[in-house]
């Protein structure tokens, strides 16, 4: 049975959305295991924040709520440099028949959502150093640092999905990878020819990440090398990539200084979130929610 909200169907994609989000927030606070454990509960939370996300929606378009310019104007930065630049923007925009204008306007509807939130989570207590402690204490087997590597890249993408294209690609690693071989700096390779933006950040750094946070073909290349080798040219569906493993780290239980900032965040998101949840709840006292 569809979910309605005042007589507006509910999309399953701002169920699914809100899923999404519970997935990555948690699984930055317990192992997989504890949170495949959680998948049910995450589910039946996903559909009370999709209705709260609407009710929300609805109330900070009815306070028409200010955003400022600057707030907008970072979202659209943003998304040019995660696509590579503008003409790559320009090109998705086109690709979705929509102009920038009308992205501008759907970017701060959604802000109009954040200042509220940011309204009504402005009045959470800050957790203190026994509330962090505390928390710690009981919750330890929620703070196991996962294996991580550290790691950089270089990435060369076919100009289209052709073999000849993807031939083409291949080689250009294939030279690039020599040169590295032969002396080069990785650093200086990647911030001339890597399509990836981090390699105008930091040589192609990726800084630490766990497994399964990469593509599996990425994922299984770094965590069978050695700290300090170069891998051999591996395709993903982004291109062609070799990878210099940079760190390793074999994980296990996590001190309390360790989890501290982790826990502080925990604790602060939480406690802004009790307030969100009651400000929910007196607007849908006030909605006609059926299909629950």
């Amino acid at each position: 049975m569809a979910i309605t909200i005042n007589g507006e169907e509910l999309p399953t994609e701002a169920i699914e959305f809100e899923y999404r989000r519970l997935l990555q927030f948690y699984s930055q606070h317990m192992p997989a295991e504890a949170l495949k454990a959680e998948t049910d509960n995450l589910r039946e939370k996903a559909v009370e924040q999709a209705i709260g996300a609407k009710l929300l929606i609805d109330e900070a378009h009815r306070l028409d709520l200010e955003v400022p310019v600057e707030r907008v104007e970072k979202r659209i930065n943003d998304m040019i440099e995660q696509m590579g630049g503008r003409e790559t923007f320009e090109f998705r925009l086109t690709e979705h028949k929509m102009t920038e204008a009308d992205l501008r306007k759907n970017i701060e509807q959604g802000c109009k959502v954040d200042v509220l939130v940011e309204q009504v989570g402005s009045e959470a207590e800050e957790p203190t150093d026994e509330d962090l402690q505390a928390h710690f204490d009981a919750n330890k087997e929620m703070y196991v640092q996962p294996e991580r590597a550290s790691a950089q890249h270089i990435l060369i993408k076919p100009t289209s999905d052709s073999d000849a294209d993807r031939v083409v690609a291949e080689s250009r690693m294939d030279s690039i990878r020599a040169e590295i071989e032969n002396g080069a700096k990785f650093d200086g390779l990647a911030e001339m020819h890597s399509e990836c933006p981090s390699g105008k950040k930091g040589g192609g750094s990726l800084g630490w990440f766990g497994r399964g946070m990469m593509v599996p073909e990425f994922d299984d290349a770094v965590f069978s090398m050695e700290v300090g080798a170069l891998s051999d040219v591996i395709e993903t569906q982004f291109g062609f990539h070799i990878i210099y493993k940079t760190g390793a780290d074999e994980g296990g239980p996590a001190s309390f200084s360790e989890s501290e900032a982790k826990i502080r965040e925990f604790m602060r998101h939480a406690r802004r979130g009790e307030l969100v949840s009651a400000h929910v709840a007196e607007l849908r006292a006030k909605a006609d929610v059926q299909g629950v």
